[in-house]
């Protein structure tokens, strides 16, 4: 089975949302983990700050079954899908990668452009898939990981408590 990291985020009762996710998660995913959550602020707009994870499970789904199915989930856990792009979120899902698989994939870039550009999503990432390489960069997002720590711009983040399930 395809292996997947899916991002996740949340800024409008994250902890509530973020529970919500990862229960219809855990069900739609073999060998499911979860990386540690990470508060940031939020990026593109002025807004609370997000909670942020990555988590990784093995799917039978292609692609864009996937996609699917995380939008269904995103609107059960209360997403709308009004307002502008950069806007506060109940939840956001994201495929970050699917295997090795790159380039546009029904309508899905991959591997996602966020994980080269994003601390929310690259230092989370690490936590769960270290040894893992980018599948363009050829590089462990470990090693990416401590390169982007090292800039001056980087997105702070700081792990916070969070347990699931409850």
């Amino acid at each position: 089975m395809p292996q997947v990291y899916l991002g996740i985020g949340s800024n409008i009762d994250p902890r509530q949302h973020l529970h919500c996710a990862l229960n219809a998660l855990a069900k739609a995913l073999a060998n499911f983990v979860i990386s540690p959550v990470y508060e940031s602020e939020a990026v593109g707009f002025v807004g609370d700050n997000f909670l942020n994870l990555v988590v990784g499970g093995e799917t039978q789904l292609p692609v864009g079954k996937l996609r699917d199915l995380l939008r269904d989930i995103e609107s059960c856990c209360g997403r709308t899908r009004q307002g502008p792009k950069f806007s506060s979120r109940t939840l956001d899902i994201d495929i970050l990668t699917y295997d090795d698989v790159k380039g546009l994939v029904e309508d899905v870039e991959l591997p996602r452009p966020e994980i080269l550009e994003a601390s929310y999503v690259l230092g989370p990432l690490a936590d769960i898939a270290g040894e893992e390489l980018h599948p363009t960069r050829q590089q462990s997002y470990a090693d990416l990981w401590a390169l982007e720590k090292q800039r001056k711009d980087t997105t702070p983040l700081t792990r916070v408590e969070f347990s699931w399930p409850e």
